[in-house]
């Protein structure tokens, strides 16, 4: 179980940590260590939303949390892995959220942990996964500025974040650099399902849900939930969901089948504030992500709809094989 170092983030410099600080002795650049986490990017940024929600619902997600094995389905769905294949790879998680991806590898693998999200998200996933010990290795830093030394990781996975940087291509290519030759990369987004991907109340409001203030837009969809709930749950029954896209909540038929209404509801308000707040939210079609990752030196081994008893995902595994 290698542990990779942290090396500046643009000019791959060591750095060494003295006291309460990552320091480059060439550049004489620092980077605080706060709450034990370092970090490599303001502290306050684009996705300053995704800091707020899962700070506020760290636990939501979790399988620990919900008894279930929903997460655990939803990663080894989408990741085509192995738990006992992880225990001595070199791992890399970019946009842990809350950490319930974390919490699956750490629970089902003896492996080590190298867990990033450019949001303050990073301190609800210590406080979910701090018991895992030294096997969590957490940083707060930018997809774009990752903190580890070229070509180090065995497998990469990047999943619920790509659709929400300001650029996929170079999210893709940040994520393939820090991958070894032979080593595996694997992502899901939001795809471009046809012309009617964005006749969806979503869009619609983002381009004035993205700006109000995060505490009254989440006051405001807890307000409303419960109606959209029913409304939503009326419209399914009639076999007309169709319409359900013209009802500002989440799509909730693909949450877990096993939770409680106090429980459907929490999510419910989650993923709503989640399609509502974010700076960025840019579906792809699949045909182009998988030519970012050919134009990156990869080979695409799987790409398409992947299924798990919770919901699906469309996903993209690669491996690399050439630098570029």
């Amino acid at each position: 179980m290698t542990q990779v170092p942290f090396v500046h983030p643009r000019h791959q410099s060591p750095l060494v940590a003295i006291g309460a600080k990552y320091i480059d002795n060439q550049t004489l650049e620092e980077f605080d260590i706060l709450n034990e986490i370092p970090r490599f990017c303001a502290v306050e940024n684009y996705s300053e939303s995704f800091g707020y929600q899962w700070n506020l619902f760290d636990q939501t997600q979790l399988d620990s949390h919900l008894g279930g094995k929903f997460s655990i389905q939803r990663f080894y769905a989408e990741t085509g892995w192995k738990p006992d294949t992880l225990d001595n790879s070199t791992v890399l998680e970019v946009g842990c959220g809350a950490g319930r991806f974390t919490e699956v590898f750490l629970s089902t693998t003896k492996g080590k942990l190298h867990s990033i999200d450019y949001s303050s998200a990073v301190d609800a996933n210590l406080r979910n996964n701090k018991g895992f010990g030294s096997r969590l290795i957490l940083a707060q830093a930018s997809i774009y500025e990752l903190p580890f030394p070229d070509h180090s990781f065995d497998k990469v996975f990047c999943l619920g974040v790509l659709q929400h940087t300001p650029s996929f291509s170079q999210a893709v290519a940040a994520l393939v650099k820090k991958t070894r030759i032979g080593g595996e990369v694997v992502v899901d987004f939001y795809p471009v399902n046809g012309w009617y991907t964005k006749i969806h109340s979503k869009y619609f409001l983002r381009p004035i849900t993205k700006r109000v203030p995060k505490r009254t837009l989440l006051r405001i969809i807890r307000f409303n939930v419960p109606w959209m709930l029913r409304m939503f749950d009326f419209l399914c029954l009639l076999r007309m969901g169709i319409l359900t896209r013209f009802i500002p909540i989440t799509d909730i038929r693909g949450f877990p089948q096993n939770l409680t209404p106090k429980q459907r509801t929490e999510w419910a308000v989650m993923d709503t504030f989640d399609g509502l707040s974010p700076q960025y939210d840019n579906p792809q079609r699949l045909e182009a992500v998988i030519e970012m990752f050919h134009l990156n030196g990869c080979k695409v081994n799987f790409a398409g709809l992947v299924k798990y008893e919770s919901g699906s995902a469309m996903v993209i595994r690669a491996v690399k094989q050439v630098d570029t």
